[in-house]
């Protein structure tokens, strides 16, 4: 497997909406592939096609020990609130508050090119909505409940020492 690059912010093709898997064949497992371990590499939660500028709807994740390598993921169904910290691989050095869905419901095609359906609430509700969002060009930043949130991480983990909070990196 390779090592892709992560591109930041400042890279106008994050911004760009990813068009759909026509197909899940070789060339996309393989793309799966190296988003997974370009994502563990790096390390993240979650990594979307277009971060390793590749504008196709796939997106991989790995929460609680479990690995998701889906493409064409759509939110069916979502319900509920949760407002905590996010980062992003794109957007490095810094987290902000975030209100997301507690529970989604997606469907998306698995490697293997067959529907799925996928329930998730917390951290992997919030992390399969920060991935979507950077299928359709969206950064956390566009989302923050308030702009006094973004902070860089080392103020937040100092914070988070002095107040004995607990700040929460998700993606």
């Amino acid at each position: 497997m390779a090592l892709l690059e992560i591109i930041t912010r400042d890279n106008p093709r994050l911004r760009l909406k990813a068009r759909r898997v026509p197909k899940v064949d070789e060339s996309v497992r393989r793309l799966m592939d190296d988003m997974v371990d370009t994502m563990l590499d790096a390390p993240g939660v979650g990594l979307a096609a277009n971060q390793v500028d590749v504008l196709l709807r796939v997106i991989v994740m790995k929460v609680d020990n479990q690995l998701y390598t889906l493409a064409n993921p759509e939110v069916v169904r979502s319900s509920g609130e949760q407002i905590g910290y996010e980062g992003c691989l794109s957007v490095p050095g810094y987290i902000g508050e975030v209100a997301r869905a507690e529970k989604v419901t997606i469907k998306a095609l698995n490697r293997n090119g067959k529907e799925v359906r996928i329930k998730g609430e917390g951290l992997l509700a919030r992390a399969i909505q920060h991935e979507i969002d950077h299928l359709d060009g969206v950064l956390f930043v566009d989302r923050l409940t308030s702009l006094d949130t973004l902070r860089p991480v080392a103020e937040a983990a100092d914070e988070e020492a002095t107040e004995g909070e607990t700040v929460t990196l998700a993606v």
